[in-house]
């Protein structure tokens, strides 16, 4: 398998969209699709009518169609529901899945990665967050059905997933183990996926994929390459620069004078050390320019990660009329993105794009109702008589402080998940004339957009990326 000089950033929920994916893969590179949530996004495309068809073409191409019309048959409204009906929601994930939603999740994830995949012979990868744990297993087979070309995964640290892609693609029970806080030494929690029970008692043989890890550092990289429970292919080396979920800054957390993390020289990733793994790496985190392209092939990668110039393209998924605002705040100069310690639920340092209209107002945000109905960002947590429960930060205060939840980890948090719905136009219907706020991540690059977008123009395509990207090299 030649390898791409440039990977399509996974971004947020349906940002990186099939759409997206298959634009960059049918120009030679890697399109890659969100795994975030794919359940809840093929459930509300139903839910709106599916006006393209294309969610009921590929259902009809899954090769267990009483499955796909389990699911059409539960969530598929034709004509579409009201503008004013709150989508219906299905079960949160823990870290057994119920049966409806373990097969609206391989259903989701194999929709995505199917039409991204449709009409040429490009490649196609989809993107992870190791800390949303409990659909992890349910949504690889999903993808590796479709015929997914790469994994990548980032927010943690993904040991278990060569592994399990291992035995999927060898039609074998795959388990992994589920970070819970509170468990005494010893004790361990395991979500457990059976791709022979799934499918009726016999598993396909699937092609295995590739498995790129999204590291911040040489110790990460090196200990994945030597400590994982299979194979990693490769590396994305990604920078604190880079949109969505950023590591933490090393050692002691310091805030600056506008109150975002302090990164210093021990955050510059090693790349003698990474190189000397041996394995292909690309690099991410403001690197698209030809001539960040060219330093990064000098240095030895294989390429470069790039995801806010496909971001507001065309093809994402990101709302039409919210792209549009972003790209004149970016001819205005006066776009801005701040890099929150706190907003996300996973502990992560994470980049909001500052717009009057979305989560980023703070005011706007303290008067919505604190809420979690999607649940994809909830820890497990250990109770006293030993069975799980589940809580979230961003979750109702009282709620969170009754699950044994302490009060200083909930201030500043925001609901992620019905944020980043609301960005592609899926957010939740709250009441008469109000909807869940948008939220936008972007990289620090978002300030130097307008390089992309041609004069006398308002957009720009994936095509535009692309060749711009590739501009100088041979």
């Amino acid at each position: 398998m030649s390898l791409p000089m440039i990977i399509q950033g996974g971004m947020g929920v349906a940002v990186s969209n099939w759409t997206l994916a298959r634009a960059v893969s049918r120009l030679g590179q890697l399109g890659v699709v969100s795994g975030t949530a794919p359940a809840v996004i093929l459930a509300r495309r139903l839910q709106v009518g599916d006006p393209s068809g294309q969610m009921r073409h590929a259902l009809e191409c899954f090769p267990y169609p009483d499955i796909a019309a389990r699911v059409l048959a539960e969530f598929f409204i034709p004509g579409g529901k009201s503008p004013t009906a709150p989508f219906k929601n299905s079960s949160m994930p823990q870290i057994q899945l119920n049966a409806d939603l373990v097969e609206l999740t391989v259903l989701g994830n194999f929709v995505e990665v199917f039409l991204a995949k449709e009409g040429h012979s490009g490649l196609v990868g989809i993107n992870f967050l190791e800390k949303i744990q409990f659909p992890t297993l349910p949504s690889l087979f999903g993808a590796m059905l479709a015929g997914v070309d790469y994994v990548l995964m980032g927010a943690g640290i993904p040991r278990a997933i060569p592994g399990a892609l291992d035995r999927l693609a060898n039609g074998e029970p795959a388990e992994m183990k589920i970070d819970v806080e509170g468990a005494m030494p010893g004790e361990e929690f395991l979500s457990k996926f059976d791709p022979r029970a799934f499918c009726g008692g016999t598993a396909p043989h699937l092609k295995r994929p590739q498995f790129l890890a999204i590291v911040a550092s040489a110790t990460l990289a090196m200990s994945l390459a030597k400590k994982s429970s299979g194979r990693v292919n490769g590396f994305i080396v990604e920078g604190e620069s880079a949109g969505g979920h950023n590591a933490p800054p090393r050692g002691p957390l310091q805030l600056n004078a506008i109150g975002e993390p302090v990164y210093g020289p021990r955050d510059v990733p090693d790349l003698d050390k990474i190189r000397a793994l041996g394995l292909p790496f690309w690099l991410a985190g403001s690197y698209a320019k030809p001539e960040k392209l060219a330093e990064a092939l000098q240095a030895g990668a294989a390429g470069i990660q790039v995801g806010t110039a496909f971001a507001f393209c065309d093809e994402s998924g990101v709302c039409p009329e919210l792209k549009k605002k972003v790209v004149q705040q970016c001819l205005a100069g006066n776009a801005r993105v701040f890099t929150d310690p706190v907003a996300s639920p996973t502990g992560f340092p994470f980049k909001v794009l500052q717009m009057e209209e979305t989560v980023s107002n703070a005011a706007r945000y303290a008067a919505r109702e604190r809420i979690c109905d999607l649940g994809y960002l909830r820890h497990a947590y250990r109770r006293s008589d030993g069975t799980v429960g589940y809580r979230c930060p961003a979750e109702p205060v009282e709620d969170y402080l009754r699950k044994g939840g302490k009060l200083e980890d909930t201030i500043g948090r925001k609901c992620i998940c019905n944020g980043l719905l609301a960005t592609t136009g899926l957010g939740q219907f709250i009441s008469e004339g109000e909807s869940e706020l948008a939220l936008l991540t972007t990289g620090d690059e978002i300030a130097q957009l307008a390089r992309l977008i041609k004069p006398n123009r308002d957009s720009y395509a994936a095509a535009d990326v692309v060749r711009y990207l590739l501009s100088q090299t041979k």
